[in-house]
């Protein structure tokens, strides 16, 4: 039987950034079920505030250099990768220099406020993890999803990519945290998606208002599991998950979720006669 592959897609990861709990998670995690016998492949952007020869990243000139476009511009997509010895694992940042040199993540440091183009950041990274994955050519089983900037990639695998073979078989899962959401997105995020093909069945909770908290939403109702990932999670999130019906996987502490994220993998796969 073979090996199941899991790629995991997320904002953030240590050591590359801050400690948080969504970097925690995404950095042990993906070793965890490596040595739990599954492939792994681990994504996320690569910030301008990423020190890249602290942490040793070079470009992988073979994936790099096509273009996607994004509201009807095209963007350039790097892709650099760094190794983790200590987890025997790589990760791959999706770069850019107009979306990603800026010394910052998600917000101006000095002003706290949202960059305005989060959305077409957004929209460029999970593009670029797709279209990287479809040039390696590895057809991941389970997608799992970290944070509201990766919150896109269900819709896109679902939608965008629905008739690509890579993606034909793949499972999608979300982890909820509990984070801030802050103020709305761009105003016209809407039409930069309906640029890229959808309508507003395929995105109706972003089309009701552009904002960060609908974007969960959004990738909640494309995903075929959720996880909560912290102790307690946005209450309206939480509400709007029991409603959806999705499998569930509730929280579980640091000794039990590795173990328990892996068995929920193998849930997903055989209620989709993967494993079976």
């Amino acid at each position: 039987m073979k090996k199941s592959r899991v790629l995991f897609v997320s904002q953030d990861i240590t050591p590359y950034l801050d400690e948080t709990q969504i970097g925690k998670i995404s950095r042990k995690l993906p070793q965890g079920i490596q040595e739990r016998g599954k492939e792994i492949r681990t994504f996320m952007p690569k910030y301008g505030c990423i020190n890249e020869r602290r942490h040793q990243l070079h470009e992988v000139i073979r994936l790099s250099g096509m273009n996607l476009v994004i509201n009807d511009v095209d963007h350039p997509l790097i892709i650099k990768v760094a190794s983790i010895p200590s987890a025997r694992m790589q990760v791959y940042f999706i770069d850019n220099e107009e979306f990603f040199s800026r010394k910052a993540t998600l917000a101006d440091k000095t002003s706290g406020k949202s960059f305005d183009d989060n959305d077409e950041r957004a929209m460029f990274f999970v593009r670029g993890v797709a279209e990287t994955v479809k040039k390696l050519g590895w057809q991941p089983d389970i997608i799992h999803c970290h944070g509201w900037f990766a919150s896109l990639m269900p819709l896109y695998v679902k939608k965008y990519y629905s008739e690509d073979p890579i993606f034909a078989e793949s499972k999608i899962i979300v982890s909820l945290y509990d984070d801030a959401y802050p103020k709305a997105l761009n105003k016209k995020f809407t039409e930069k998606l309906a640029f890229d093909g959808f309508n507003k069945k395929d995105i109706k909770h972003i089309a009701e208002e552009s904002s960060h908290l609908n974007m969960i939403k959004q990738s909640i109702e494309f995903a075929d599991g959720v996880i909560q990932a912290t102790e307690t999670i946005n209450p309206e999130i939480e509400k709007f998950v029991k409603k959806s019906g999705k499998q569930f996987l509730g929280y579980k502490n640091e000794l039990e979720y590795m173990d328990s994220f892996n068995e929920f993998y193998d849930l997903i796969l055989e209620e989709a006669d993967v494993l079976s």
